[in-house]
């Protein structure tokens, strides 16, 4: 099937930015600015900058990009454990697992994945809440609801990961930053994250 591709023709639109940028192309169908030159860059005077929004797709070869494009340098693995975990909000079990699956991400702390089997769903219910991640794939979100408060997005699956990331699929994990974790029977530090 033959890729769709436009043309990008320079364009007068002033635009915004550190070094007064021209836009390379600003089609009025596309609500933005498609691309920005910097002449006045001694930096990078012949380059574009290509805005993530304006554009409809992404593609690293033939495979799409969601989010933002990936880095070599950043990576997820998976992997299968025995190890006891317990999660709690304020004080009440919502989940008992001997089969978690530990996700390592680059910069992040490790993240337990639990079977849902070992969760109480019934605590749990729907959240509105997406986001995409270039590696996983897209979050669905879950509420809690403990002694008649609710505890907002405080757990995510992925249904259908991308991937390199399978081995989460249809699994549970929850925010250790506001919950209280313990592994192997140890209270688990909460971590500082960029995350709420």
């Amino acid at each position: 099937m033959p890729k769709a591709r436009r043309e990008i023709k320079p364009s007068d639109h002033p635009g915004n930015g550190a070094f007064a940028p021209r836009c390379a192309a600003c089609p009025a169908d596309f609500g933005q600015c498609a691309a920005v030159r910097f002449p006045d860059s001694s930096a990078a005077p012949d380059l574009v900058r290509l805005e993530w929004g304006a554009m409809d797709e992404w593609f690293e070869e033939d495979e799409p990009v969601y989010v933002h494009p990936r880095d070599p340098y950043k990576r997820v693995d998976v992997l299968a454990s025995s190890r006891h975990v317990t999660v709690r909000i304020c004080g009440v079990v919502v989940a008992d697992s001997h089969r978690p699956h530990v996700l390592f991400e680059t910069g992040l702390p490790p993240r337990s994945y639990l079977p849902l089997t070992d969760v109480r769903m019934d605590l749990l219910r729907p959240s509105n809440r997406r986001t995409q991640c270039p590696y996983k794939g897209t979050a669905t979100y879950w509420n809690a609801m403990i002694d008649g408060t609710e505890h907002a997005d405080i757990a995510w699956t992925y249904r259908t990961p991308l991937p390199e990331s399978q081995k989460i699929a249809g699994l549970a994990c929850f925010y250790d930053e506001r919950v209280e974790i313990t592994i192997d029977g140890e209270r688990q530090e909460q971590p500082r994250t960029p995350f709420p």
